[in-house]
């Protein structure tokens, strides 16, 4: 049976020494509310997009460590209630972490001003598993939507990422909630004319997406909920078997394309790879930390080279991995970590590799 990856439940202390430094001496550009908060300071995103995942729990700036690794746009991990039965969003469901401009609102302003943005990430392992999604715990379909939308005007963003994993992928009432909360934050974005798009993360095989992931989105289809990015964690496939990760990324994302076919069938082959997304996670990835005897699953730094101009020929619209704290080579053969990728790199090799992926205009929708 498929397992889902295990890093995102571990709330990461400090991340690692190297990391740190590199906060301190950059620090977090302060702008000030009147430069964050005019709608100009919003950007829209690349039409092909790398965002790597930034671990909002680690206490470290993301805007240091976007100047530091060059990253220009991240991914923020993760939105979630801070118990089931709560509408409220927190980072991370901390109360301390709100929605607002005094959580990462400086950082926001910062990676903007250098040419990038971001792109808030609701759900992840951990809140999946325990029910704190905001539409596992939420019964009401116009307080996920508020969730939403408070998100988009407090930080003026244009895209958000759903990280939909684990128990999420098998609550019907929640799958039916979110997609209605989506084509209801769509409709408002409409009538006020702002540019929001939602990104489906999903877990994905080697052969492609699990019934309960074509699920999600053929429900997505019936409540006339627009998903403009699959995003496919083509990592942790806990299947006791040997993988050539790039091959695997490679043969999941066609997959996927074909899925996507029967369920948008009038759209070209164009259009359809337009709606690919692919994060891998770098280095060693969970499979092992738990005590697992099969061979390791290793995205090397060759993988992400391969991986990096396939993409790129495809014109996929996303590629992002797990995590930016973990662009690093202090922990030689270790699996799952969140501070150091397991493999001999340099610090921030990874990004470098695939940063050049971003191309092409600006979506104008």
């Amino acid at each position: 049976m498929f397992r889902t990856r295990i890093s995102r439940t571990r709330l990461a202390g400090a991340a690692t020494a190297t990391l740190l430094a590199a906060s301190a001496a950059l620090g977090t550009a302060t702008l000030g509310t009147a430069a964050y908060a005019g709608e100009s300071a919003a950007t829209t995103l690349p039409d092909h997009v790398f965002a790597p995942y930034f671990q909002s729990y680690t206490g470290d700036s993301p805007a240091a460590l976007a100047k530091a690794s060059g990253a220009r746009y991240l991914t923020m991990a993760f939105l979630q209630t801070a118990q089931t039965g709560s509408c409220d969003v927190l980072w991370n469901g901390d109360p301390s972490t709100p929605v607002a401009h005094s959580t990462f609102g400086d950082d926001i302003a910062a990676i903007r001003a250098r040419g990038g943005d971001v792109v808030p990430s609701f759900g992840g392992f951990s809140a999946d598993n325990a029910a704190t999604e905001i539409a596992d715990s939420c019964p009401s379909v116009d307080r996920i939507a508020a969730a939403f939308e408070k998100v988009i005007t407090t930080y003026h963003v244009t895209r958000l990422d759903l990280d939909v994993e684990d128990n999420s992928l098998t609550n019907t009432a929640g799958i039916d909630r979110r997609n209605k909360a989506i084509h209801q934050v769509e409709q408002w974005a409409r009538r006020t004319g702002r540019t929001v798009q939602f990104v489906y993360t999903i877990p994905t095989g080697p052969a492609g997406l699990e019934q309960t992931g074509i699920d999600v989105l053929r429900n997505a289809v019936a409540n006339d909920a627009r998903i403009d990015i699959v995003n496919i964690m083509t990592f942790d496939y806990y299947d006791d078997q040997a993988h050539e990760m790039a091959a695997d990324t490679k043969t999941a994302a066609t997959s996927l394309v074909a899925t996507l076919h029967t369920l948008y069938p009038t759209r070209s082959a164009g259009q359809l790879w337009s709606m690919v997304g692919i994060t891998e996670m770098i280095g060693i990835d969970d499979y092992g930390s738990g005590g697992e005897t099969g061979p390791q699953e290793v995205f090397t730094l060759a993988d992400a080279k391969t991986v990096t101009a396939w993409a790129g020929a495809k014109n996929i619209a996303e590629l992002s991995f797990w995590a930016l704290g973990r662009d690093n080579g202090e922990c030689p053969g270790t699996p799952g970590s969140d501070t150091c990728s397991g493999v001999a790199q340099s610090t921030w090799q990874y990004t470098g590799i695939m940063r050049p992926f971003t191309h092409g205009r600006h979506d104008q929708r």
